[in-house]
């Protein structure tokens, strides 16, 4: 599978073209391409390359690092050319793989060793802890997202309608056709590979079956508030509202399910406001869905929900890679689905999919916090399947 992806060119122009002066983090989702990215890379490059995937090598085995460095550096005198590249994937599987990292890095620094490194990683988390407190100063980060719809219509023709319901993973994409296949390679897959491997494996969780509920419950309530004593309720379980704040985190770094916080100009009332559920990706919601994309698609009421979460999720993959910040805002009976902070801007966005072309709340919105802009996406707006082609940064121009 070719993956035509603003992201190849950035990395071979940081790895090939730029002198050596930072380690390249790979990070983002499970299945989104960062390995065939990477392989893809490997094959175009003329600089010799060693690859190494610690998904089956021991926690605690950090000295597997050293080894696979000494094998890049075995490489680059051997190949008589000026520099390297060493490509460690699932990098996060390895205990204290920064100070491995750093220890290695610097070692080549001071012996004037030209050995740049690519590492690739699935949990946010636990790379963001390594990066910030070893690898201070020493490293440049690439996120690789979700597909949005533009790369899936080019990859594999996806219509927009296709793409809001069976979402952005290449890997399903040739399953589609065969609905019940498709959800559980979805299932099987990626959400619980991603819950068990990504989260369970590598933090701790005290309520495994807790998060695993929880996450379902964002799901099926994907675009709405909820807040966490309603949650609590629907989960029947005897945790408390700082324990699902941490799951909800938790589920939000390993890319499948964010919680958007309330729009206020006081920090600490957007902390402290209820959740909007909102899914990464919105394959996440149809695979647990008992009906199908033709039952869905043919009732506006239904269809609408999933419109609404396939441009929040566009949205909130652009949170991960650009300087954007999103939230929802509700005042009494007045609501506006995602309200998009950037450089100080900020633009209201009401999705109407459905048959009303009323958007009281934006007017609601205009008079408390004059925005830069309000926008309607559906209906007589943006027509929602144009509006998931745009670059959100772009509204901000």
């Amino acid at each position: 599978m070719i993956i035509e992806r603003s992201q190849k060119a950035v990395l071979a122009k940081r790895i090939e073209s730029e002198p050596r002066q930072f380690i390249q983090v790979l990070h983002g989702p499970r299945q989104v391409g960062k390995t065939t990215l990477a392989r893809q890379f490997m094959q175009a490059t003329s600089l010799p390359v060693h690859f190494a995937s610690a998904d089956l090598v021991a926690a605690g085995h950090s000295g597997w690092i050293t080894q696979q460095w000494e094998a890049a550096r075995l490489k680059l005198r051997h190949s008589g050319q000026q520099e390297a590249v060493l490509v460690i994937d699932e990098i996060q599987k390895i205990s204290n793989w920064s100070e491995a990292v750093k220890r290695e890095w610097d070692a080549d620094t001071l012996n004037n060793q030209s050995l740049k490194v690519i590492l690739l990683g699935s949990s946010r988390l636990l790379l963001q802890q390594g990066l910030s407190e070893s690898l201070a100063g020493r490293f440049e980060t690439i996120y690789i997202g979700h597909w949005s719809f533009g790369e899936m219509k080019k990859a594999f023709d996806f219509s927009p309608e296709q793409y809001v319901w069976f979402g952005g993973y290449p890997g399903a994409a040739a399953l589609v056709e065969d609905e019940p296949r498709w959800a559980r390679y979805v299932a099987e897959s990626l959400i619980e590979t991603s819950i068990s491997k990504d989260i369970l494996m590598l933090t701790r969780v005290d309520k495994p079956a807790l998060m695993k509920r929880l996450f379902e419950l964002g799901c099926s309530y994907s675009g709405q508030i909820l807040s966490y004593t309603k949650m609590l309720g629907q989960l029947q379980d005897a945790g408390n509202t700082t324990t699902l704040s941490h799951y909800l985190r938790l589920l939000d770094t390993a890319g499948l399910l964010g919680g958007l916080a309330k729009y206020s100009q006081e920090s600490l009332r957007q902390k402290a406001s209820s959740p909007k559920f909102q899914v990464y990706n919105t394959a996440l919601v149809s695979a647990q869905q008992q009906l199908s994309f033709h039952t869905v698609s043919s009732n506006p009421a239904l269809w609408g929900r999933w419109v609404e979460s396939a441009i929040g999720a566009h949205l909130l993959n652009h949170t991960s890679s650009d300087a954007l910040d999103l939230y929802y805002w509700r005042q009494g009976n007045y609501e506006v689905d995602f309200v998009l902070v950037h450089s100080g801007k900020v633009i209201g966005l009401e999705i109407k999919s459905g048959h009303t072309h009323r958007a009281s709340g934006m007017e609601a919105f205009r008079r408390q916090y004059n925005p830069d802009k309000v926008l309607l996406v559906g209906n007589s707006g943006i027509p929602w399947q144009e509006f998931l082609e745009i670059d959100p940064l772009e509204l901000f121009a």
